[in-house]
């Protein structure tokens, strides 16, 4: 029997995108299963997660230019048209009659013929209305150019996106196919700036930072690898971590299977190193899965303190189980969250559910699903979260709360009314990060954290008296 031949990326992304439903289902969960069948991986996540995180403003394109409202194409043509225009707008590298070319193709193999000519006269027209492919932010018409990075953005030959300087809202919801309401939120609460750099990092490609298991090697050991290897990478100035230079599978990487590193942004490492667990210390992590931070907890206390780790999913429990076997930690105890031991721990670790808006770049679904109403559910089982926690203290114990998000209800002003209520406990520390597109350069302080490639977040230590 002869092997199948592999894929090309393009049509592995449209079959995951025609499964996709951003209100239902996850489009990574979706690509996972099919990433097998094409030797060009990086393109197809690319194409998938590129074309769903600017979906709004590639529709907008479509309506405009193409003088075809979305609603009114097949299905069956829809996100091949999607990637298309994907493609001519945010990848200025790759040549137009190619990205049309290969559209059309696509379109002639999963529609038929007959619909090929109408997939190459949109895109074309699409193309005519394009005047230049990258430009310099800095020396273009706002409202014709669609932003890529900080630096540069597509420009059409006609007005595409509304008056920021009449609706900033409105421009940056358009320009970064985020919710207007969200948009709102983060001007009130950080100013345009911050705003506007908080909608560059949520539609980034983020980049990928690698943890060194520090009980089995040292970020020089990981380094010294990857140069073997020649991989391109590089260390952050403090040595904590190891960023990718280009897209890898991680589970390719020389040292994964051996449990030399784990995955994690630099603002999800935060939290634990601002709590700054100590080896005698009994821990409890009450939402653990999938156990980044779990282990983080074991690698800075020299796996020698007693963690309990835990979560209302057992399920995903099991992913915390394959984590702590494959890094080769001890101290972690994995218990089902209702058999838990009634007792009291020096500390417990609050990961938080949360609404993600910190890591919008990487849960690419959520600016489709989020809500105002979300962020309060969400803020009422946050706040019965910590109550919990706060009953399992013991005297001059610890709190480490942490969320992805970064909106206040979430953050800042939930742990206000929780100090409020409860006059035994007193904020010692919070960190609130905002994501950031900036890539990261040597030389630049991890304590400056804001100028780096990388997630929002929050974390703050909260203890309680003797």
């Amino acid at each position: 029997m002869t092997s199948q031949r592999p894929k090309p990326a393009r049509a592995v992304a449209i079959a995951a995108l025609n499964q996709f439903d951003p209100e239902r289902n996850y489009a990574g969960l979706i690509l996972s299963k099919l990433l097998d069948h094409t030797n060009e991986k990086q393109r197809a996540t690319d194409l998938v997660f590129g074309t769903t995180r600017n979906r709004a403003a590639i529709d907008t394109v479509v309506a405009q230019f193409g003088d075809c409202p979305v609603e009114r194409i097949p299905a069956k043509l829809l996100n091949i048209i999607r990637i298309g225009a994907y493609e001519l707008i945010y990848s200025p590298t790759t040549p137009d009659y190619s990205i049309v070319n290969e559209a059309v193709e696509s379109a002639g193999t999963i529609a038929g013929k007959k619909q090929m000519g109408f997939v190459n006269a949109l895109l074309r027209q699409i193309s005519r209305h394009i005047e230049n492919r990258q430009i310099s932010l800095s020396d273009s018409d706002v409202r014709k150019t669609l932003p890529q990075t900080p630096l540069a953005g597509c420009k059409f030959d006609s007005d595409i996106l509304p008056d920021p300087k009449v609706a900033p809202a409105d421009y940056l919801s358009a320009a970064f196919s985020l919710p207007g309401w969200l948009i709102n939120d983060w001007l009130d609460e950080f100013g345009p700036e911050k705003t506007r750099q908080i909608c560059f990092a949520s539609n980034r490609r983020p980049g990928i930072y690698l943890r060194p298991n520090k009980l089995k090697t040292t970020t020089g050991q990981i380094a010294e690898k990857f140069r073997q290897a020649k991989i391109d990478f590089e260390t952050l100035p403090d040595e904590s971590m190891v960023m990718m230079k280009a897209a890898r599978a991680v589970t390719e990487l020389p040292g994964f299977g051996e449990g030399l590193f784990t995955i994690q942004d630099m603002t999800a490492s935060q939290a634990v190193k601002l709590l700054d667990p100590q080896p005698d210390w009994t821990i409890l992590d009450l939402c653990a899965a999938p156990g980044t931070k779990t282990t983080q907890l074991a690698e800075l206390t020299g796996d020698s303190a007693k963690i309990i780790a835990t979560d209302i999913n057992n399920e995903r429990l099991e992913k915390v189980k394959e984590n702590i076997a494959r890094l080769g930690i001890n101290s972690i105890n994995i218990v089902p969250y209702k058999e838990l031991p009634n007792s009291k721990f020096d500390c417990v670790l609050l990961d938080v559910p949360c609404s993600n808006t910190g890591v919008l770049a990487k849960r690419i679904e959520v600016r489709y699903r989020i809500r105002p109403r979300t962020i309060t559910e969400l803020a009422k089982t946050q706040k019965e979260l910590i109550e919990a926690a706060a009953a399992m203290i013991k005297p001059q114990g610890k709190i480490c709360y942490s969320t992805c998000s970064i909106q206040k209800e979430e953050n800042g002003q939930l742990i206000g009314e929780f100090l409020r209520k409860n006059h035994n406990f007193k904020l010692e520390s919070e960190l609130l990060i905002l994501p950031s597109a900036i890539p990261h350069q040597l030389g630049v302080s991890l304590s400056s954290i804001g100028a780096g490639d990388h997630d929002g977040g929050y974390t703050a230590i909260i203890s309680r008296d003797a």
